[in-house]
């Protein structure tokens, strides 16, 4: 009769980030938005939270800050009917670009920022 083979050892934590490695992903994470919109910063989120506070911190406000864009596109759709939507629909597009270089610039520095006029979904 033969042996079962051994269970497989747990496994471990992820070590955590180095400082240069944080402001790395920090800064991808926030001009992921403008290539992938939110799922760069889903992705960074979900990898990375557990191993540093800095870059769980920018994922999360980039995270944050392109979906509050993606509900004020969506409410641009309609208001396109009166002709207003289409400069808000801009408005918002040049918005959320100069705000995502503006944080990648700040996370890349190593400096904590929080995008203005975001909804907070995730923490």
């Amino acid at each position: 009769m033969t042996m079962p083979p051994p269970p497989q050892p747990p496994y471990a934590v992820a070590p955590p980030l180095s400082p240069q490695d944080e402001k790395l992903w920090a800064t991808l994470a926030h001009l992921g938005g403008i290539i992938f919109s939110p799922w760069g910063a889903l992705i960074i989120y979900l990898v990375f939270r557990e191993r540093g506070p800095f870059v769980r911190a920018h994922s999360a406000a980039a995270l944050n800050f392109q979906l509050t864009m993606i509900i004020a596109s969506l409410i641009c759709i309609p208001l396109m009917f009166v002709f207003i939507g289409f400069i808000l629909l801009a408005a918002v597009g040049v918005y959320a670009l100069v705000i995502e270089v503006v944080a990648a610039v700040k996370a890349n520095q190593g400096q904590w920022y929080t995008p203005p006029l975001s909804i907070r979904f995730v923490s």
